[in-house]
Parts: structure tokens; C-alpha cells; sequence
């Protein structure tokens, strides 16, 4: 089974190649980093199906103990997760590559800029596969110096701020990051992954926080939290966030890669140990707080904003706080499941967001005029048949659930949490299938039943059976349901104001369609306008955050102006 280093060692081969052949191959680079993705991609649904039929496979470089390493161990270690990532890594990277294939003929960095991309295909098919935490760390670390490399552009000023905001902040997640790694070690005295999760289930320990303070901690929650940390930086977490709208002045193609896989390794990273997290209840309940936090800041921020990567950027902020929160409720597999459709979808939105632009500049009718028809003049139809379906339709589904999955939903978070997620997702799109103007409206409700039906089936059968193949052991994924479990009346609380936000959008869509407005006190039409600016000004957390380095700074300089000047 060793042929399995050859999917991670393709895209370093042809990344080393055109690193030193670079300035003779020129435009012919992509001639060797396309037909080795390719290979890789191939190498790595091969590698799927072998894995799924014969079960992990383990490839060791070297014994620690005979190499006098008792930490450091090289390997991979290729389970039904590693195996998902790196099909997942390889196809996006190949629909990157065949994209590139013409893109930025014209820069001098045109073999460099592909050594990057195919060295970093290589860095995430390495973290993904990696045998411990620690070299899972390392490879992490590298991502974090790619991503800079990649998004850095000498000659022009945004992108060296974006840069180095992006290389400051990610490197404060791996501060947190590495500072878990140490004390798990020192906890358990291994940083193999299985050794770790047995070893952290037999020794419950607690420590201190403050000396005679009486405060303590479980050791589990300190560990999960600081990795959690490292998680949020990666995956643009509120309040780390910041890094991933001041990159986007990278060029097109690394969008995609980051938006469709870099910044999906916080999800990854809490899925790959799951066992861990899964002793850690209240890293789950903090992983909810930020990633709901996350969703909703960034989903608001989206909203005000005009410039379409901008746009796009923020919704791929608040699509991973959906991830986040999903892991927070347990659904680690959801968490992935819903990582792979974003990916997919993000990488192409990303792709093709340049052709908008185009023929936004070039079109003087785009956007179609229909856009601006009054509300009044909005057929009926769609909006009935979208309450019909986001409101009646979800309890139907909810009584029958409970015959077909043979649980009880009171005591069964788990399955509550699918059919809920099914239901936001699915009124969500129809929220958005709505504002189709140009379509009949029996063509839209039509849309409507048939998205509804679509998107309840995936969640129920495609995210379900997912789980299973993730987590076949028996009981593994009920568990991780059972750790994360709310308590029912905070966890109804959630349910209850997720519905009662989705009935108050269609009823603003009502009220729209009849040409009024919904009675709002005058303090609330004088909060509106704030509130805008706020969220179009990102709620001053960039300031915030300049202001904070501009005062390090200053501190810095004081403190090396005062020392003496003997010291070096």
C-alpha cells in the first residue's frame, strides 16, 4: 500500500521541476503541474475505494524509537477522512490547474506562481494524511507560509498589508495551536493520534488555571480550546477573521484554492480529533457561540457590501461559522459534508466571478433591468408556495421522521439537528429562489417544491449515510451527538429563534409584495442607518486592529530605545 505517498509526491515533483527549471519551461509549466495533479487526483479516488473496502492504511517512514525521536515520527496515516480531503484537495486543485492553464501568461511569476500551487496541492494532501498531531502542526505552519508567499505582490501596497495582516494573524492561532500540542504531550506523553484519544479517555485529569486561585479546568478542555484557537485563525473565525478580506487582491486562482480548501482545515482539523473533542463539551458549546457569531456577523457584513469578492469573501466567512457551529452541535461529519459542497461550489463561484465583472463593464444593460420592477408587481404564487413549504412542510417531515428513524426526536438531538439544518438550508434557497424576476411564477413555486425536496432528501439520506461512512463504528457519531447535547430547554430556545427569524423574512417578503411596511418604533428606524454603517465598515474591527499594532509598535520602539547599548 506504500504507492500511497505517490498522490502527495506528484505535485512536489513537478512544483521542484518547475522551481529550478522555471525560467526555461516559462508558459510550458503548467505542462507538468496539470498532468501531475491530474495523476494525483487519480491517485486519490484509487486510494478512496481501497480504503473504504481493506480499511486505514499506515505508511512509516521510520520508528521513533530507533531513530532516537521519541516525538517526531514521519508517516501518513490515510483513514476514511484523509481519503475525502485528498479527493476533495486534488479535484479542486485540478479544476484550478485546467483553469490557469492561460491565466497570467503575461507575469514574470508565471512559473513560480504554479510551483506555489503545486507545492501547496502537496502541503494540504500531507496535512491531511499526516500520522500525528505534530506533523499535522508542521504542515499546517507551511500553509500558513504559502498562503503568504501567494497572496504577496511586491509592486503593489493593499496586497503587502493584506499579506502580512494575513501571516499576523494566522500566526496567532498557531501560537494557541502549538501551546496545546505541548501540553498534550506533557499530559499523555504521545502525540500519535489513536495513543492520544485512548490515553485522554483513561486519565481524566483537571489542573489549576491560577495558583490558590481554586479555579480548574479539565485538561481535555484546555487542550481542545487552544487547538480550538488555531482552528478559528484558519477557518476566518469572528473575531480572526480579518486576514481573509485583506487577501483578496490574490490572484483569482488562489481565491479558489483558499476558499475551497485552505480555509477549510479549521473543519478538518476539530473532525481529525473528533475523540478529543468529543471528552470536551464545553469547547463544543464554545465552538457554537463563535461559529454562529461568525455566520451571522459575516452573513450582515455580506449584505452591505458592493464589491463582488468582497461579497464573496464574507459569505465564505459565514458559510465556515456554519461549519464551526455545526461542529459544535456534534455533526462532525455534517461539518464535512457541508466543507466538500462549499468547496465545490466556492472554487467556481470564485473561477467565474472575473466573467461577471466582465460583463458588468462591458454590458451597459447588466444587470437586466426586470431587477428594478416595483414589488407590487410580484406574483403571488411563489410567495405562497414558499411559506407553504419552509413552514407546513418541515413539520410534516418532523412526525414522519420519528416513525422512519425509529428515535425518539425529544431525546434524539442528533436527528433533530439534521432535519433542522435541512430546513434553514432549504429556506434559505427558496428565500433567494423568490427574487427571480424574469421567470414565470408557476416555474419558481415549481423550483421551490422540487429545492425543497432536493435538500431534505440530501440531508436525510446523503449527510446521514456520510456520517455512517465516516464514523462506522457503532455508536461513534450517536456519541458525539450525546457530548455536544444542549440543555433541551436552551437547545428549544435555538430552534424556536432560528423559526421565528425565517417566519419574520417571509413576512417582510409579504408585506413588501402588498406595497407596505411592517410598523417599526421611530428608535428602531433611527438604529437602521447605524447599524448599516457599522456592517459596512466591518463593526471597526480592522481599525481596531491597526490601532492595537500601531500601539505594540510604539511600545517596541520605547522598550529598544531604553535598553543599553551593549546589548545586541
Amino acid at each position: 500500500m506504500s504507492y500511497v505517498i505517490l498522490v502527495p509526491l506528484l505535485p512536489l515533483l513537478a512544483a521542484i521541476v518547475i522551481g529550478i527549471a522555471g525560467s526555461v519551461l516559462r508558459k510550458r509549466s503548467v505542462r507538468i503541474a496539470a498532468p501531475a495533479v491530474i495523476a494525483a487526483f487519480a491517485g486519490a479516488v484509487a486510494t478512496l475505494v481501497l480504503v473504504t473496502l481493506n480499511g486505514p492504511i499506515s505508511v512509516r517512514f521510520y520508528e521513533p524509537s530507533t531513530a532516537g525521536l521519541s516525538v517526531l515520527s514521519l508517516g501518513f496515516y490515510i483513514d476514511r477522512l484523509s481519503a475525502v480531503m485528498m479527493v476533495l484537495i486534488t479535484g479542486v486543485s485540478t479544476i484550478i490547474y485546467l483553469y490557469s492553464m492561460r491565466y497570467m501568461q503575461q507575469e514574470r511569476g508565471y512559473a513560480r506562481f504554479h510551483a506555489l500551487l503545486a507545492l501547496t496541492t502537496f502541503v494540504l494532501l500531507c496535512m491531511v494524511s499526516s500520522a500525528n498531531i505534530l506533523m499535522l502542526f508542521i504542515f499546517w505552519q507551511l500553509l500558513s507560509w504559502l498562503l503568504y508567499l501567494l497572496s504577496y505582490h511586491y509592486s503593489h501596497p493593499p496586497t503587502i498589508e493584506g499579506a502580512f495582516k494575513t501571516y499576523a494573524v494566522l500566526r496567532v492561532g498557531d501560537v494557541a495551536f502549538l501551546s496545546g500540542i505541548i501540553l498534550a504531550y506533557r499530559l499523555y506523553g504521545t502525540l500519535e493520534f489513536q495513543p492520544l484519544f485512548a490515553r485522554a479517555a483513561e486519565v481524566p485529569s483537571t489542573f489549576s488555571l491560577w495558583p490558590g486561585s481554586g479555579l480548574e479546568i479539565s485538561a481535555v478542555t484546555a487542550i481542545t480550546l487552544l487547538i480550538f484557537i488555531g482552528a478559528m485563525s484558519k477557518s476566518a473565525q469572528f473575531p480572526m477573521h480579518v486576514w481573509l478580506p485583506a487577501s483578496l487582491y490574490a490572484p483569482t486562482p488562489v481565491h479558489a484554492l483558499l476558499h475551497a480548501g485552505i480555509i477549510n482545515a479549521g473543519g478538518f482539523l476539530i473532525n481529525r480529533l473528533a475523540p478529543l473533542y468529543g471528552l470536551a463539551p464545553d469547547t463544543l458549546h464554545v465552538a457554537f457561540v463563535i461559529g454562529g457569531l461568525t455566520a451571522i456577523i459575516a452573513a450582515a457584513i455580506m449584505l452591505t457590501q458592493s464589491d463582488i469578492k468582497t461579497m464573496l469573501g464574507f459569505s465564505t466567512i459565514g458559510q465556515m461559522g456554519y461549519m464551526i457551529m455545526e461542529c459544535g452541535l456534534g455533526a462532525f461529519a455534517l461539518a464535512i459534508f457541508h466543507l466538500i459542497a462549499h468547496g465545490l461550489f466556492k472554487a467556481t463561484v470564485f473561477l467565474n466571478c472575473g466573467n461577471v465583472i466582465h460583463m458588468a463593464r462591458q454590458e451597459p444593460r447588466f444587470p437586466p433591468e426586470h431587477i428594478h420592477e416595483k414589488a407590487e408587481a410580484l406574483p403571488r404564487l411563489p410567495w405562497a408556495t414558499g411559506v407553504v413549504m419552509t413552514l407546513l412542510l418541515p413539520l410534516i417531515i418532523l412526525l414522519a421522521a420519528h416513525g422512519v428513524l425509529r428515535v425518539p426526536l425529544r431525546d434524539a438531538q442528533g436527528a433533530v439537528i439534521f432535519l433542522f439544518f435541512a430546513w434553514v438550508t432549504s429556506a434559505q434557497a427558496i428565500l433567494s429562489l423568490y427574487r427571480l424576476r424574469a421567470v414565470g411564477s408557476w416555474k419558481v413555486a415549481g423550483v421551490m417544491v422540487f429545492t425543497m425536496f432536493l435538500v431534505i432528501g440530501t440531508y436525510l439520506w446523503a449527510a446521514e449515510s456520510f456520517t455512517y461512512f465516516l464514523y462506522p463504528a457503532p455508536g461513534e457519531a450517536a456519541r458525539y451527538f450525546e457530548a455536544a447535547a444542549f440543555p433541551p430547554w436552551l437547545f428549544d430556545l435555538f430552534v424556536v429563534t432560528v423559526t421565528v427569524l425565517i417566519i419574520g423574512g417571509w413576512t417582510v417578503v409579504y408585506t413588501n409584495v402588498r406595497g407596505e411596511h411592517i410598523l417599526i418604533p421611530r428608535w428602531g428606524l433611527g438604529l437602521m442607518p447605524r447599524l448599516y454603517m457599522w456592517f459596512w465598515n466591518r463593526l471597526y474591527i480592522d481599525t481596531v486592529y491597526m490601532r492595537l499594532g500601531q500601539a505594540l509598535s510604539r511600545l517596541a520602539r520605547r522598550v529598544d530605545a531604553a535598553l543599553p547599548e551593549w546589548l545586541p
